[in-house]
């Protein structure tokens, strides 16, 4: 398995854009349209990476940023990175890096006892809620 990432580049390349990027380094990304995260009228081409030849993820972002760089005028607004699994002593591969939050009945909210746990593990004193 090697390094996932994807870069959203500023704008829609050219095919001449595309070998230039190529022989910068992109020879294994697959090139897509995509229009840009912010402003989706906006079409910017998206080059996603697996790299099996750097020995680091950040090595990795790194090459490819230097490879934009090839081409005039051409930036990056945007990286996304999948989450990697991490793996346990054991050997267990499944495990994602992260914690598990007890008594919480959903993401944002608050547990239904109106505690919510301090930095050492402890519970933090019941808040009063002000009428409205």
């Amino acid at each position: 398995m090697g390094h996932k990432f994807s870069l959203v580049l500023s704008r829609q390349i050219t095919d001449e854009e595309t070998v230039i990027l190529q022989e910068a380094g992109f020879a294994e990304a697959a090139f897509a349209t995509d229009s840009l995260p912010t402003n989706a009228d906006v079409t910017v081409t998206k080059a996603d990476f697996d790299d099996t030849v750097s020995p680091s993820l950040a090595e990795a972002i790194e090459a490819a940023l230097a490879a934009v760089q090839k081409v005039p005028d051409l930036t990056v607004p945007g990286l996304s990175v999948p989450a990697v699994p991490r793996e346990t002593p054991d050997g267990d591969a499944n495990v994602l890096v992260g914690e598990v939050v007890e008594g919480s009945s959903g993401a944002g909210e608050t547990p239904a006892n109106d505690e919510a746990p301090e930095e050492d593990g402890k519970k933090a004193p019941k808040k009063k809620r002000s009428a409205k």
